[in-house]
Parts: structure tokens; C-alpha cells; sequence
């Protein structure tokens, strides 16, 4: 279970700046700052959440095709890395497309899809580089 610990440390350190931008975005918003800091400060957490949503999302289907399938139904690691980035990319873009409103009531930029789609892009290069299983031993 060390990869998956591994990820969910980094996705609480992606909360915490997601957290620290969504306290510092009134501040910014009201100052004289540049146009596209803002739009970074506004867009910042889409890219964050799509990599959170990658990563839990990659979590929940190693432990479920490592602990739960039957070994006749389980799919290869890296179907798996690609099948989560896919479902968190249907959540993120039709959650800023309104679609629907799970996260929260949304209002419709196309920098938040740029930067959803970019989180997308980082949180599966992020999954391969890391490349997270889990062991059949007990000493996970």
C-alpha cells in the first residue's frame, strides 16, 4: 500500500494550494494585478482538481483490480492509468461544460477547461512516472 500512500500525500499537498488559492483569490481579484494572474489565480484549481481526480481515481481502481476482480477480470496496469485519467477528465470537463453541478455551482470559462485539460495531461504523466501498484506481498 506505499504507492497508494505516496499519492495520497501528494493529492493532500495539491489540496493545501488548493486551499491557500482559494483564500488568497478575493485579495488578488479586488488588487491592480496583471489580467492574466488572475486568470491563472481563478483557473489554478481546475488544474489542481484534475490532478487530485486522476490520482484518487487511479487509487480506487488499483485496489479494486488488485484486491477485489477475480484475476480472470483484471486489466493491465497501465489500462488502468489511462481509464482513470479518462474518467476524471469526463467528471472535470463536464463539470466546467455544466453538465452537471457535483463540485460545486460552477460558472463556464474556457481557461478552466484549458486548465482541466492540462491537469489531466500532468496527472497521468505524473501516474506514469510514479507507476503505483499494489504488491501481492504482505509487506505493503
Amino acid at each position: 500500500m506505499t504507492d497508494l500512500l505516496k499519492l495520497a500525500r501528494i493529492q493532500t499537498i495539491l489540496v493545501f494550494l488548493f486551499i491557500i488559492l482559494k483564500f488568497i483569490r478575493p485579495t488578488v481579484l479586488n488588487s491592480s494585478t496583471y489580467n492574466w494572474i488572475k486568470i491563472v489565480l481563478l483557473s489554478l484549481p481546475n488544474f489542481f482538481e484534475a490532478i487530485i481526480g486522476t490520482f484518487l481515481l487511479t487509487g480506487i481502481g488499483l485496489y479494486i483490480n488488485f484486491r477485489i476482480l477475480p484475476e480472470k477480470t483484471k486489466i493491465s496496469i497501465y489500462k488502468l492509468y489511462v481509464l482513470a485519467t479518462i474518467l476524471a477528465g469526463v467528471y472535470v470537463i463536464t463539470q466546467e461544460l455544466k453538465i452537471h453541478n457535483l463540485g460545486g455551482n460552477n460558472v463556464y470559462d474556457i481557461n478552466d477547461i484549458i486548465f482541466s485539460f492540462i491537469g489531466l495531461i500532468v496527472g497521468y504523466f505524473m501516474i506514469r512516472r510514479i507507476q503505483p501498484k499494489i504488491y501481492n506481498t504482505n509487506r505493503d
